[in-house]
């Protein structure tokens, strides 16, 4: 079994579904309730694809190109941190996206399923919980569950959108963004260093 709170505390950082309810409502600016809903759920469908993708083949791509987990983990970590940095002392995810809304009209694609939910943190994070030579295939069909469930989370809180938004407004998506920030920047640390340790084997 694995540790269900722990690993949705992870994906909950870096899909961030709250973080992407201010996304939603600047990019669908326009449209009818209708419009909102079907962008809405094409946007947490095409997330959950394109993440449960890296859960199934991303470590065989890596295998093919000859890149050691170990070596993915230490870059991936890297990666992880210096996206957790940007969240906690950069422009915040509902700030950085909101100008992304604004400027492209592909909206249920880009930039709501990605990157807003399947970013690039979300699908490191899909592919380092899920190493074959330390989880087994039933504890990576419950890290996948627990993704898809955070996914459909970010679905649901995009459905109610417009409420949650007069609720915690901009401000309150921003604090809760770097809070998420500093809890994924220890995620990448812990990476990092579980990464090191297996590639020098100490």
């Amino acid at each position: 079994m694995i540790d269900f709170l722990a690993v949705f505390i992870v994906f909950f950082a870096v899909i961030d579904p709250i973080g992407t309810v201010p996304v939603f409502i600047a990019a669908t600016r326009g449209y009818d309730e209708k419009a909102k809903r079907k962008i809405a759920v094409m946007s947490g469908l095409v997330a959950a694809v394109i993440l449960l993708f890296f859960v199934i083949a991303g470590e065989l791509i890596l295998t093919a190109m000859s890149i050691p987990l170990s070596a993915f983990q230490i870059a991936g970590g890297i990666v992880l941190f210096i996206f957790a940095l940007s969240m906690i002392f950069g422009e915040s995810k509902p700030e950085e996206e909101l100008r992304l809304a604004e400027q492209y009209h592909e909206t249920a694609i880009f930039p709501l399923a990605v990157p807003s939910i399947a970013g690039p943190g979300a699908m490191l994070a899909a592919v380092l919980m899920t190493e074959n030579a330390k989880v087994e295939l039933w504890q990576q069909v419950q890290v996948a569950g627990v993704m898809v469930l955070v996914v459909m989370l970010a679905l649901l809180l995009m459905l109610v959108a417009s409420k949650i938004h007069r609720l915690i407004g901009n401000a309150g998506a921003i604090v809760i963004s770097k809070v998420m920030g500093l809890i994924l920047a220890a995620v990448a640390m812990t990476n990092t260093l579980n990464g090191l340790t297996s590639y020098f084997k100490l």
